[in-house]
């Protein structure tokens, strides 16, 4: 069975009060788009991945173009011109999905969802016309009624078109529809014409399509949710930042849960945030709190001690990052110690046994094998050879107000205290910097380089 996956991010989320489109708000780091696209991607039966796109378009197409590229899929988005329903949204999906297979009908707004509950219900969805995913609920509040006769579907009916004296009473309606849905794209090309906007909503619903399906005989089901992820808030979708906080709960322990399973040490393990697309190996060791985001790598045998903030950082295995220190887009080789209190921003690479002590800020800069910056020290744009040793205080000026220029330091030299090096400039290998200096020049190999004023003795005033 051909099954493509339809995204729906078109809406407004008008409970959600943020600049931002809410399909764009972020657990963990990763935007509710990216946390649906994850899933649906980890799962081998579904094909191409559609994002329908509509409020703030250009911005959810931007957001859906990454996570595609991160993930190493093809990003395809479908724009929605007017938001008239999510039926309306399936009508505008059709002419891109092609063929005589299925699609798997997601909402943006569902980060939750589990690979697992979605393979059980394309399973027991096999070979129908239409399905979709149900969740018994004790207060059912707002959300789309499923209607059964006997034990089969016969509707599904909003909350507000529902109607007592055709369904019974609404408090005893507990099943409630997550908005999953499957279609076959056969079935789907036969009912789509016949929807209509006649409702108190004037949109056109998705949901109609199940009677619509039943009067023309169709294999028609609700399927119950089973499997890990079935909590409500996991399936029924995120509106309200009161919502979206307790699913960001939920996922920070489940992924704990994950990590501590796979062999990861976790230390005070509700406080780590770790997002779902970091990669942590096994004999890892990180201390709580600690929150660590985007495409992080970190490697077997490294050690993450607390308060500290990684986002898309490479860590080797055999390496301490100690205390308060944040790190984005940099990379950490093995038997490196970095910190307390350092930061690390991107393009900056510690090379093997290399230590970057407190207050130490790298920026662009490679700092090679054994080399040492420990204390309150600045390297930009700079390149650092290894066995190199920097005193307290050392800057790069790498920034003349219009353009950056690049440090080059070689092998085995030793750059003293309060030392001002002022790019361009090239120190030669095992050069020796006198502490204080300002060197504006190149300093040759083997060298010694002063360039400060004379110290000057005079009578103190009384």
């Amino acid at each position: 069975m051909n099954i493509d996956a339809l995204i729906l991010a078109a809406g407004k989320g008008t409970r959600m009060p943020s600049p931002r489109p809410k399909v764009l708000q972020t657990l963990l780091g990763e935007t509710m788009l990216a946390l649906v696209t994850s899933t649906l991607a980890a799962m081998p039966r579904v094909g191409r991945i559609l994002t329908l796109v509509g409020n703030e378009a250009d911005m959810v197409s931007a957001e859906a173009a990454r996570t595609a590229e991160r993930l190493g899929i093809a990003s395809s988005c479908i724009r929605q011109e007017k938001q008239l329903g999510t039926g309306h949204a399936l009508m505008t999906a059709m002419p891109g999905l092609g063929g005589d297979g299925c699609v798997l009908v997601v909402n943006g707004d569902a980060p939750l969802v589990t690979p697992e509950v979605l393979n059980h219900f394309l399973d027991a969805a096999e070979g129908a016309d239409a399905a979709f995913l149900s969740l018994e609920l004790e207060d059912a509040a707002a959300y789309g009624r499923v209607v059964r006769r006997e034990g089969k579907v016969s509707a599904i009916v909003e909350a507000r078109d529902f109607d007592p004296a055709l369904y019974g009473p609404l408090e005893d309606a507990h099943e409630v529809n997550t908005g999953i849905y499957l279609f076959s794209l056969p079935a789907a090309r036969r009912l789509l014409p016949r929807l209509t906007c006649d409702n108190r909503g004037g949109e056109y619903y998705i949901t109609d399509l199940v009677a619509l399906g039943l009067a023309e005989g169709m294999d028609v089901r609700g399927i119950r949710a089973e499997g890990a992820g079935c909590e409500k808030t996991a399936l029924l979708g995120v509106n309200t930042p009161v919502e979206l906080a307790a699913a960001e709960e939920i996922l920070t322990k489940r992924r704990a849960d994950e990590l501590l399973a796979s062999g990861v040490v976790l230390h005070a393990p509700s406080l780590v945030r770790v997002s779902p697309l970091s990669r942590v190996e096994k004999g890892v060791e990180i201390f709580g709190p600690c929150e660590i985001y985007g495409d992080s790598e970190i490697k077997s045998g490294a050690r993450i001690l607390s308060h500290c903030v990684l986002r898309d950082a490479r860590i080797d295995g055999g390496t301490e990052i100690r205390e308060f220190c944040h790190i984005e887009k940099a990379e950490v080789k093995s038997g490196a110690l970095i910190g307390p209190y350092a930061r690390l921003r991107p393009q900056a690479f510690v090379d093997e046994n290399a230590h970057v002590g407190n207050f130490v800020e790298l920026k662009k800069t490679r700092l090679g094998k054994g080399s040492k910056a420990n204390h309150l020290t600045y390297l930009g744009d700079a390149e650092v050879g290894p066995g190199v040793n920097f005193g307290a205080g050392t800057i790069t000026c790498n920034y003349d107000g219009k353009n950056k220029f690049r440090t080059v330091i070689g092998e085995g030299c030793f750059i003293g205290s309060n030392t001002a090096l002022v790019a361009p400039v090239t120190v030669g290998d095992n050069a020796l910097v006198g502490a204080g200096s300002v060197i504006v020049e190149d300093v040759p190999a083997g060298k010694l380089a002063l360039g400060r004023g004379r110290q000057v003795i005079k009578e103190r005033r009384k």
